[in-house]
């Protein structure tokens, strides 16, 4: 991944962190790893818990950000949150899987779409 790419990411999370903190919700984790790979965000929102994954783009010449959430990577979503579930042994009454679309421009500040439930 290139360097360009890697600093949009971090500040399309920066920004999709604030967002979620805006709305009220409750971060507990950002990028937590194990062997199957990682979670971007996991916020309380409420008594739910939600599973964000964040999508930043400059452009959409590839697909809206959200475009490339494939079903292959929804599966690995499911398995890795299963997975956090396990090991942090949170029993939260209700799961979701939340998108953050992040549309960063060269000026002004980035956009930020939330899908509740995308998955």
């Amino acid at each position: 991944m290139t360097t360009t790419r890697q600093a949009v990411g971090a500040y399309g999370e920066r920004c999709a962190v604030r967002h979620l903190v805006e709305a009220g919700m409750r971060v507990v984790a950002r990028n937590w790893r194990c062997d199957q790979g990682e979670l971007d965000i996991v916020a309380w929102d409420g008594d739910v818990l939600a599973f964000c994954e964040v999508k930043s783009r400059r452009t959409e010449t590839y697909g809206t950000p959200s475009e490339a959430i494939v079903s292959a990577k929804v599966r690995r979503l499911r398995r890795l949150a299963t997975r956090w579930l396990q090991e942090t042994g949170a029993h939260p009454r209700e799961i979701r899987f939340d998108v953050l679309e992040v549309f960063v421009t060269g000026a002004g500040a980035a956009r930020v779409e939330h899908t509740r439930s995308a998955f």
